[in-house]
């Protein structure tokens, strides 16, 4: 790694999707399932200062991170439903950046969105985990995109979002000797 700078943003690197893969689903489906523990250890031991403190200049704090992954995976856990419920439906975007600035991510311990992510993710990966090869084709419609995105690029997605931002915290404490 000598001589390559990694991008404070992107710390795993950039999302890229993947044709649909037996292995691969179960390394997804793992990272769906544990993602609220490796988040629970990523931010293990910080106090408040530091659950205060940007992950890269100009990005979000510890703390927006964590309640942002809750409301964002919220999201997926409905747009799933959806998907595997209606024919093709149009999911809802939503402004992630207007969605930290509320008043929640200031006021609420973030220890509710961890216990939410906890309780979300064990219903979310019940509900995925048996899915036949041809539901993991179902499809969403993305109106802001305009495209329609197939469940199993979903859950790459997804499994990646949670990745890339546990490095953003795991980064930071690095960086910071935490």
């Amino acid at each position: 790694m000598s001589g390559t700078t990694i991008d404070p943003r992107y710390p795993i690197g950039k999302f890229e999707s993947h044709p649909f893969d037996q292995q691969l689903k179960e390394k997804l489906l793992r990272d769906i399932k544990f993602l609220p523990m490796d988040i629970e250890r990523a931010i293990e031991n910080l106090d408040e200062a530091q659950l205060e403190t940007p992950y890269r200049e100009g990005g979000w704090t510890v703390k927006q991170l964590v309640h942002h992954v809750a409301d964002s995976h919220i999201n997926a856990y409905i747009r799933f439903k959806l998907g595997l419920t209606e024919v093709n439906p149009t999911i809802k975007p939503y402004e992630e950046n207007d969605w930290v600035k509320l008043k929640d991510i200031d006021t609420v311990p973030i220890n509710v969105s961890l216990t939410l992510l906890h309780a979300m993710h064990w219903r979310w990966h019940a509900t995925i985990v048996d899915l036949t090869t041809e539901e993991w084709q179902r499809t969403v419609y993305h109106p802001e995109k305009k495209k329609e995105m197939s469940l199993w690029h979903l859950l790459d997605l997804y499994a990646w979002h949670g990745r890339h931002h546990v490095a953003h915290i795991t980064t930071l404490r690095e960086q910071k000797n935490w």
